[in-house]
């Protein structure tokens, strides 16, 4: 027993305490019985440094494949060349509209209570236009994050790094080989850039990414071979961080499979649990329980849900540690 559960079983007994831990109990018997877990990233995780212990959670074999938004995604590799360099303004919510201004001029990027400098990102870019221009060339087309990992793999910014790559959730999905998708990856800093050099002709066209629905197409065929029901195993498990189109993306896969491809049979998803601050309203998603998911064929009846009204960036690193034994 590590010190982070024996806590958490101690003094989380009601509300959303409970729930956490209720949440955190159904993931490790999830995994205890073969199960796999996608996890979904909403909001700005990875700029949180959500990869210190979510990278620890994929090389433990406890994450098998994330759907993140293009935000985190690339954070992720910035945090790992700018750490040093970012900003951590204390009393964010103090900022006069001039002091906003004054950000900007010095190229900060805020998010919240961290600013990330331009120049890191403008780093990224450049060995980002080098490999589209060489797969337009090639023909050669891939998924937003394969470019990333192609920088990552090729070893040309470790002398860069701030931060130990073991803090890095992107190394890890590389070196264990889980997908990862970007659902809405134009919304991205590099989903922009992309657009803006192919409009400048810095990139010779668009077809060298891969699109949202081939996303989708080769998550569909992740989760038929991965369910589990030939095994007799769970069928792949959902941890949803905020909401959005990260979480909505992928948890569509299952009805996709079942409704539009007439594979009855196909399980629903083996267990959810959504972690957001988001409130119950007319018509959104990001705050919307559980149950209503049943009536579009993503969970079942039976299916562990849980969630759990709170701060991400609190909650689910307690979830993760208490799942290593921490």
């Amino acid at each position: 027993m590590g010190a982070v559960r024996d806590f958490m079983e101690k003094h989380y007994l009601h509300f959303n305490a409970r729930e956490t831990v209720d949440a955190a109990k159904a993931y490790e018997d999830h995994l205890a019985a073969g199960g796999k877990m996608l996890v979904s990233l909403a909001g700005a995780m990875s700029t949180a440094q959500i990869g210190v212990i979510l990278a620890r959670m994929i090389r433990e074999g406890k994450v098998h494949a994330i759907s993140c938004t293009g935000a985190n995604l690339e954070e992720d590799v910035f945090n790992l060349l700018g750490h040093d360099d970012y900003e951590v303004i204390q009393d964010w919510r103090a900022l006069s509209v001039a002091d906003e201004v004054a950000l900007y001029e010095r190229g900060m990027n805020r998010v919240t209570d961290t600013c990330i400098p331009e120049d890191i990102m403008r780093h990224i870019e450049a060995r980002l236009i080098d490999r589209w221009k060489a797969a337009c060339d090639t023909g050669a087309r891939k998924f937003a994050s394969e470019f990333l990992f192609d920088i990552l793999a090729s070893g040309e910014i470790d002398e860069f790094y701030q931060v130990p790559r073991e803090h890095s959730w992107m190394i890890a999905a590389m070196e264990m080989g889980i997908p990862v998708y970007s659902p809405g990856w134009e919304d991205s800093t590099t989903g922009n850039m992309f657009a803006a050099n192919v409009l400048t002709g810095k990139v010779p066209h668009h077809q060298c990414v891969k699109s949202g629905t081939e996303q989708f197409a080769h998550l569909i065929e992740w989760y038929l071979a991965n369910n589990g029901a030939a095994e007799g195993k769970p069928s792949v498990g959902f941890f949803q961080i905020g909401g959005g189109i990260a979480g909505d993306f992928a948890i569509c896969a299952v009805p996709s499979i079942i409704q539009d491809m007439q594979q009855p049979e196909t399980p629903f998803w083996g267990y959810f649990c959504q972690i957001t601050d988001a409130e119950v309203s007319y018509g959104g998603y990001s705050g919307a329980v559980p149950n209503e998911k049943i009536t579009w064929g993503k969970l079942d009846a039976d299916t562990p849900k849980f969630l759990v009204k709170s701060d991400a960036t609190i909650v689910a690193p307690l979830i993760f540690g208490y799942l290593l034994g921490d």
